[in-house]
């Protein structure tokens, strides 16, 4: 069995996850002179489909790479005009359409996966220890864990950052808390080559996103991604074994979208082309979402960020977002604090009074898009929000 000690004379950080928290975490770390170990189940940054686009927010992801001295680097792959957004009905109607401002990079779209290799490629060589699944994180007492790892490999770490998602393996050490579904599932499309090979798609989604629902628990929302490319979402408020009761397989694609076609058969043609004309098969997500708002008693030596966290419904965009932020804030708490535990109260008291509305209202936000179309959120208000509270961000670090 393989092994793997740090120095004694530093602490031992270990960083379970390797998405864009758990890397943004190890940046801020090195930036600043500390020591970080990073472990993912993932063979390679590019190891899998990394899913579709978010958007980076100026008052938290923004701020988070700003700390990561990785704003230069965000700008060459952003796409500020993928900050577009347009509202319809199931018959095609307009509801609300919103364009950017030139000069609007308040929420600019970037890949995930571009995202996660411009982070990966910004630590130290050797930080990042893929092939690592954790398994468990036992105690040692004194706040010290050892982590196994499924290939029999071993390590122990003063502080244990748990960045590893919706099912971590971390979050049973502070909180019995798990995700609950929601009662919606996304079916994953994804449309490549778009110009060429789906140029209704391409006019209809443009250069940013769609979004469209029939006011009665089904919906459709498509996003622009780089590479000529179009991927998306068919929302249905189903329960979770929706399959089970409709006798398809969610691995045959044909089944699904056959399924979907008479589900979505009073909905708009134009609209239908986003359920029936993907590549590839429909990936069944559903959503799930942790408690909120959810905190713990602060338990030495191991703390989470992003989705182990906090796990939410999508709506609202706050994410990868929060993730990265609360990875940038452990990861200057923990250099400018006298001690680990110091650090990370600090952090955990000031995530919990920030996730917590968020992720209330983000869950808020699932069930007024599923129940009513009237719902519509306003976008120009959104940015100008953004930038207004990135301000105030800046404002109380420099006091």
């Amino acid at each position: 069995m393989e092994t793997t000690k740090a120095p004694t004379s530093r602490p031992r950080i270990a960083v379970i996850g390797a998405g864009p928290a758990g890397l943004t975490c190890a940046r801020v770390l090195q930036l600043r002179g500390i020591d970080v170990t990073v472990y993912d189940a993932d063979a390679s940054v590019d190891a899998r489909d990394p899913g579709g686009t978010l958007d980076l927010h100026a008052d938290s992801g923004q701020i988070a790479l700003e700390d990561a001295g990785l704003m230069e680097a965000f700008a060459e792959l952003a796409r500020p005009e993928g900050q577009a957004k347009l509202r319809l009905d199931h018959r095609g109607a307009v509801l609300a359409s919103f364009v950017p401002d030139e000069g609007d990079v308040a929420a600019p779209e970037i890949d995930r996966g571009e995202l996660r290799a411009m982070l990966a490629a910004h630590v130290e060589p050797g930080t990042v220890r893929w092939g690592h699944k954790l398994v468990t994180a036992v105690p040692l007492g004194e706040g010290r864990h050892r982590l196994e790892f499924a290939d029999g490999a071993s390590a122990e770490a003063d502080l244990v950052i748990g960045a590893d998602g919706a099912w971590s393996r971390v979050r049973p050490l502070v909180s019995a808390a798990v995700p609950r579904y929601s009662g919606v599932t996304f079916l994953e499309v994804r449309f490549d080559d778009v110009e060429r090979r789906h140029p209704r798609v391409a006019e209809l989604v443009g250069d940013g996103h769609v979004f469209a629902n029939n006011g009665n628990g089904q919906a459709i929302i498509v996003q622009r991604n780089g590479g000529d490319r179009v991927r998306g979402y068919v929302g249905i408020r189903a329960a979770l074994d929706w399959h089970v009761a409709a006798g398809v397989d969610p691995a045959d694609a044909e089944a699904v979208r056959g399924f979907l076609r008479a589900e979505f058969s009073d909905w708009a043609e134009e609209l239908l082309l986003l359920v029936t004309d993907g590549d590839g098969g429909c990936v069944n997500r559903p959503l799930h979402a942790l408690p909120a708002p959810l905190a713990w008693e602060h338990v030495p030596g191991v703390t989470l960020v992003g989705d182990a966290a906090h796990l939410m419904s999508p709506f609202g965009g706050h994410g990868a977002n929060l993730a990265m932020l609360d990875a940038a804030e452990l990861a200057r708490a923990i250099a400018e604090e006298p001690t680990l535990d110091a650090a990370v109260i600090r952090y955990e008291t000031a995530m919990f009074a920030r996730s917590g509305p968020l992720a209330v209202g983000a869950n808020e936000a699932l069930e007024r898009f599923f129940a009513s179309g009237s719902y519509i959120p306003d976008h120009a208000a959104e940015h100008q929000e953004y930038q207004r509270a990135a301000a105030a961000y800046r404002d109380r670090q420099a006091d």
